[in-house]
């Protein structure tokens, strides 16, 4: 298990992980292939959401991470909470080539914008063994999830001269990689989401004042 502060793999915003580093991240993945390192599962915190997360093109098998953060920090705190299902709703709509989704998520988005905190456990007894990777809220319950077993986390389960190079790729391509079009369409959702109730909010007051003023000041 590797620890980092940011996300190795991917979160849902790239803008807070590696891959704004690509020649760095490129060498701890040759590191790992080089030195036939099989087994090794990421994880990482610093963004106040959990979810799980994969990368199939970096060692020859597929690279999972656990990004969960924080026990007392959480995206879903930054708005009120009537505003809460805007946040999901961004999570939902933000393209993301790495995530996990599954019927393990507690939401569609299979991301978690409260406190919450990450587990990985390990069935020695079972064959083949398996790995149960979770992201868990403050009652323990899983809220996003992963199954791996571990004989998948082995050099070349995954052939990269196989897949289809030049193409967007489940698990494989950079959220940077994206179509311009996809990535700012979805970005401008996303902030769309906030501003639009701010801007009816302001509208109504300015409507407020406006009828105050006439009903006080003219005759």
């Amino acid at each position: 298990v590797i620890a980092n502060f940011s996300a190795v793999v991917q979160p849902l915003f790239y803008v807070e992980s590696w891959t704004l580093f690509p020649k760095e991240r490129d060498r701890l993945f040759k590191l790992i292939a080089d030195s036939n390192r099989s087994g090794v599962i990421f994880i990482s915190g610093d963004v106040h959401f959990g979810e799980i997360t994969r990368y199939d093109c970096g060692v020859g098998y597929p690279l999972y991470e656990i990004t969960s953060s924080g026990l007392t920090e959480a995206v879903e705190y930054a708005v009120p909470p009537s505003m809460s299902f805007l946040v999901r709703l961004a999570a939902l709509l933000t393209p993301n080539t790495m995530r996990v989704f599954g019927k393990h998520c507690r939401y569609k988005s299979c991301v978690y914008g409260k406190p919450n905190f990450g587990s990985i456990e390990i069935d020695w007894d079972a064959n083949p063994v398996v790995i149960k990777t979770e992201v868990r809220d403050v009652l323990g319950e899983p809220v996003t999830g992963a199954y791996i077993l571990l004989s998948d986390l082995q050099s070349d389960v995954i052939r990269e001269k196989n897949l289809n190079v030049g193409k967007i790729r489940r698990h494989c391509s950079p959220e940077r990689d994206l179509p311009w079009l996809v990535r700012h369409r979805l970005a401008a959702s996303f902030y769309g989401m906030i501003t639009v109730p701010l801007v009816l909010a302001l509208t109504l007051l300015l409507f407020l004042a406006t009828a105050v003023y006439k009903f006080c000041f003219r005759k």
